[in-house]
């Protein structure tokens, strides 16, 4: 673990792995609700989280220096119920992606419908959220080629991550299926679907 103090009143705490990243964000936000930790945002991305609105006993150069002393518990298991989300498994990559596993094409939904997965940490797009649950054997790269315009609710894998594109954009990722779950709504309380540690749970629709 290492804390890096940002200016006047952030800290940026790299660890060795996404689980790491995962564990210290669930016990910075236990710490910040039972009143041991004084912070305004706590933001986990791959292998970081930044805490900013640091101050009084919580500055950044503080905290710091009693970080590594933390003993920092085991991922615990979130208490609500998974969020479902409905996919339709006709994604143009769904073909390659079997050949990568080496499967027959009909398992791939089979496989990532019975995983259970987790939102690591959100970012790219409002909504888009960076889910793990997938075991590292089904780990995909990136296409080589970018598609210049990725429909919204595709559901896509790249690397280690499942993500599900809450609008039109770019992107490289491999896409598997498409869903009508609205990931990110200004109307909605809050706007966003998923949030970092929510439960989801993807389930195989009608093609």
């Amino acid at each position: 673990m290492r804390a890096l103090p940002v200016g006047e009143h952030a800290l940026l705490v790299e660890v060795a792995s996404g689980e790491a990243a995962q564990a210290l964000h669930a016990e910075l936000l236990r710490r910040r609700a039972d009143g041991s930790l004084s912070v305004r945002e706590i933001v986990p991305a791959a292998r970081t989280v930044l805490l900013d609105g640091l101050d009084g006993l919580d500055d950044p150069v503080r905290l710091a220096s009693r970080l590594p002393a933390w003993d920092i518990p085991p991922l615990p298991a979130r208490a609500e119920d998974a969020i479902e989300i409905p996919v339709r498994y006709d994604g143009p990559d769904l073909a390659d992606v079997a050949a990568r596993w080496g499967v027959p094409e009909h398992e791939v939904p089979e496989i990532h419908a019975a995983a259970e997965f987790r939102v690591a940490f959100c970012g790219f797009a409002p909504g888009f959220g960076y889910l793990t649950g997938l075991p590292s054997r089904y780990d995909v790269p990136r296409r080589a080629t970018p598609r210049t315009s990725v429909p919204a609710g595709s559901v896509a894998l790249a690397g280690p991550y499942t993500g599900v594109y809450p609008r039109s954009s770019p992107g490289g990722w491999q896409l598997i299926g498409t869903t009508d779950a609205v990931l990110w709504d200004h109307a909605r309380v809050p706007a966003a679907l998923l949030a970092p540690g929510s439960r989801v749970r993807f389930v195989a629709a009608g093609c």
